[in-house]
């Protein structure tokens, strides 16, 4: 649930597309969401959906085709080069790929140094300054001081991904996307890095949000929960809400594949049918119909909007609203 008091993030309308006016691509396609300050908001759904697109647009990684993104009561759409340059200061990624993410001919302590130069926080000459703050990140994410000159080829996927998280917190934001930062991780690893990010959300009051594909994660670790389909939000509840009391058919279908550790346990999966549909020029209407088992004529035609159902719960789904 968002407070406008305690609102930190807001999204109204946003859309984001790709190619010309022949074939375009509905990347993101008028969603509509908020964040309260503090909290963590999960995005699921399956690959090529538009959950990694949406977070960049909203950093204005990509410029939105349309909508507003207001932070902190600012829309931020209407950003210039400069204003958006300090605005990095306060919004900022963690990457899927902690290898792909870094650059190679970096040391750690380069990577890190960058913002903190770029931003102006720092000046370059203030060596002294700026190795004292490498090491105080370096000390919050849990990396050894012993690693400060060490490039990312000679580190495994954690320390990897700890780098990325401290070069994100280097210049004290507020808000982060945090998309997939645990995916290409052993599992292992993947608990370690998501306790820290919780401590450290609960240190420096950060905001999340959670891209992912593991919904046994975001169930823990999210407090809303939004799930995507084609470029378009089609549920969002609260964690506990939305997988005690799933509405949406495609989100019934999504927990029904979550695996449970009992060999006697028979898991009732729900197996969806049917062609996907394009996002390519896509028609009026519910984009999941085509495989929906409780699809009539009735969903197709006219684009649905999230509609509150119950309290706290939105669905996009004519059968429910």
């Amino acid at each position: 649930m968002t407070d406008a008091k305690n609102e930190i993030l807001r999204v109204e309308g946003l859309k984001k597309y790709f190619g010309s006016s022949g074939a375009v691509l509905h990347a993101v396609d008028d969603v509509n969401f908020s964040i309260n300050e503090g909290a963590t908001l999960g995005v699921v759904g399956e690959s090529g959906c538009g959950k990694s697109t949406m977070g960049r647009t909203i950093l204005r990684l990509h410029e939105p085709t349309e909508g507003k993104v207001f932070f902190k009561g600012e829309n931020i759409v209407d950003y210039d080069k400069k204003q958006m340059k300090a605005l990095r200061k306060e919004m900022q990624i963690i990457f899927q790929d902690p290898f792909a993410s870094l650059n190679p001919r970096m040391s750690i302590s380069e990577t890190i140094i960058e913002p903190l130069i770029i931003q102006g926080v720092y000046d370059k000459k203030d060596k002294a300054g700026l190795q004292k703050r490498v090491r105080e990140l370096m000390d919050l994410v849990g990396l050894a001081e012993r690693l400060i000159n060490t490039y990312p080829h000679e580190l495994d996927g954690g320390r990897r991904q700890r780098i990325g998280i401290a070069r994100a917190l280097a210049l004290n934001p507020k808000f982060i996307v945090c998309d997939e930062p645990v995916s290409a991780l052993d599992v292992s690893i993947q608990a370690q890095i998501l306790n820290l990010m919780q401590d450290l959300q609960d240190e420096l009051g950060l905001t999340y949000m959670f891209i992912t594909h593991d919904l046994s994660v975001v169930k823990h670790f999210a407090n809303d929960i939004a799930v995507m389909y084609l470029g378009q939000l089609v549920e969002k509840a609260p964690a506990e809400l939305l997988f005690k009391n799933p509405l949406h058919p495609y989100t019934k279908a999504l927990l029904s594949a979550i695996p449970v550790p009992d060999p006697d346990y028979k898991m009732e999966r729900i197996l969806l049918q049917g062609e996907i549909t394009s996002p390519i020029n896509p028609e009026p209407g519910c984009r999941f119909a085509k495989r929906c088992p409780l699809a009539t004529a009735e969903c197709s035609g006219q684009d649905l909007v999230l509609r509150e159902v119950e309290p706290e719960h939105f669905v996009t789904c004519r059968l429910v609203q």
